[in-house]
């Protein structure tokens, strides 16, 4: 099946990076009365034509994205297509085309040229199956990618299992080998890692035991299936008072002393310390501004 591509389409803005802030939530294509209700509660919002669409509803979830496509913010706005060598992806693909929208999420990425053959789209690559997860560097490294997310159920599904998680909520070890391997494939491509949904609606605190390793792991943001899930998310992102006050005062000591400064507060100071550092800070900026939106 050839791909289609978006060949010279026009881009709207000079939007290279990925959608900024910590909170991605998925929304259902064949829902538009859902679209602003998902932009207002959270950073970046997905528009789902794959799993959240029936596909008797794919058709429909097209032409009612169509229709809304020019009301979306570009800049926060992912489209989830359908698999990409499939008869809805292609369909999705020339819906898409000349849109002015930037941003893709590729379901089931199995290689950089399944990247590659979607640009000048900026792509949100799902490793999602062991051919995808093995190829995670590579993906991560096609020019056109900016982000890598990684999924445990359709995993398990691919590789014959019967379930992502032991009976006490945790990930069996598949999963977290994906999960670790995605992400320092992102960080080795200098792209955004965004760590996988959280499917347990009625259970918050696992959510945000996963969303607290997300922050500690390093990834850049969480995605979420449900409104309800936002919140912990973003609180997750946002720095204690205790991590904030460390920051300002080790940045301020070096500041004062300069590279020389051999220890602080007990602990030796070096790069990888400061870097941390100046990413809590940042993340606290980042907070603020969005809490005074």
């Amino acid at each position: 099946m050839g791909i289609v591509r978006s060949g010279d389409a026009p881009v709207t803005g000079a939007i290279e990076s990925p959608p900024a802030g910590p909170a991605v939530l998925f929304c259902p294509a064949d829902r538009p009365d859902r679209y602003d209700k998902a932009l207002n509660r959270s950073d970046v919002v997905i528009i789902d034509l794959e799993d959240a669409v029936a596909p008797e509803r794919k058709l429909t979830a097209r032409e009612i994205l169509r229709g809304a496509i020019r009301q979306l913010p570009p800049e926060r706005t992912v489209v989830r297509i359908n698999a990409l060598r499939t008869t809805e992806g292609q369909a999705d693909l020339a819906m898409l085309t000349d849109s002015g929208l930037r941003f893709l999420m590729l379901p089931k990425a199995e290689s950089a040229e399944d990247v590659a053959d979607l640009q000048p789209w900026r792509i949100i690559a799902l490793c999602e199956t062991a051919r995808g997860v093995q190829a995670a560097d590579s993906i991560a490294a096609a020019e056109n990618c900016v982000a890598l997310m990684w999924g445990g159920e359709d995993l398990t599904a691919d590789i014959g299992g019967w379930s992502s998680r032991r009976a006490d909520g945790r990930y069996l070890p598949h999963v977290t080998y994906a999960r670790s391997r995605v992400l320092l494939a992102a960080g080795a491509a200098r792209v955004q890692a965004w760590d996988g949904v959280y499917h347990a609606l009625d259970d918050l605190d696992g959510l945000r035991s996963e969303c607290a390793d997300a922050v500690a792991m390093g990834f850049a943001a969480k995605v979420a299936i449900h409104p309800t899930q936002v919140p912990e998310i973003r609180a997750a992102y946002r720095p204690t008072e205790a991590q904030e006050g460390w920051a300002a005062r080790l940045l301020a000591t070096v500041a004062a002393n300069g590279a020389g400064v051999a220890s602080f507060e007990g602990r030796m100071v070096d790069g990888p310390l400061i870097a941390m550092a100046e990413r809590i800070a940042a993340r606290t900026k980042a907070a603020e501004n969005e809490e005074n939106k």
